[in-house]
């Protein structure tokens, strides 16, 4: 490692099973690695292929007393939120779609104002918000900058 970067979103969730399940049925993320110890569970999620510049998803169920910061869990929102770049429209109206069909759609696909773009908000098992967005340009930022 030659520079500090970022590495992860940790998240304390209360059923770290249903957090999986939801998280690779709603988002392109992957179970990489799950884990138990004496104080409770974990699970990383993420990309294989970004092995060059990972960025994961710590996802941790703590044991009743366990938890460093309590036992509830840890809540992103309803401004604050995961955010998810999607290669299209049409597959933010699909995750909005399946989000609506699991009752866990918080706000519906619109545009906004660049550099916004189109997004839909989706909330996870605990009411964390994640953010399916298309167009928001950080790919391309970053590309004009090299």
């Amino acid at each position: 490692m030659t520079l500090p970067r970022w590495t992860h979103i940790a998240l304390q969730v209360a059923d770290i099973e249903a957090s999986i399940a939801f998280y690779a049925a709603h988002t392109p993320l992957e179970l990489l690695d799950q884990r138990e110890d004496a104080n409770g569970f974990g699970a990383w999620l993420g990309h294989r292929e970004q092995a060059e510049a990972p960025f994961i998803l710590v996802l941790a169920q703590f044991f009743p007393g366990k938890g460093p910061y309590g036992d509830l869990p840890s809540r992103i929102g309803p401004f604050g939120h995961l955010g998810i770049e999607l290669e299209s429209r049409a597959a933010v109206d699909a995750a909005a779609a399946s989000a609506e069909a699991s009752g866990c759609l918080q706000a519906p696909a619109v545009d906004l104002p660049p550099p916004i773009g189109y997004v839909c908000m989706v909330n996870d098992p605990d009411g964390n918000t994640i953010e399916f967005s298309h167009n928001q340009g950080v790919y391309d930022f970053f590309e004009r900058r090299a």
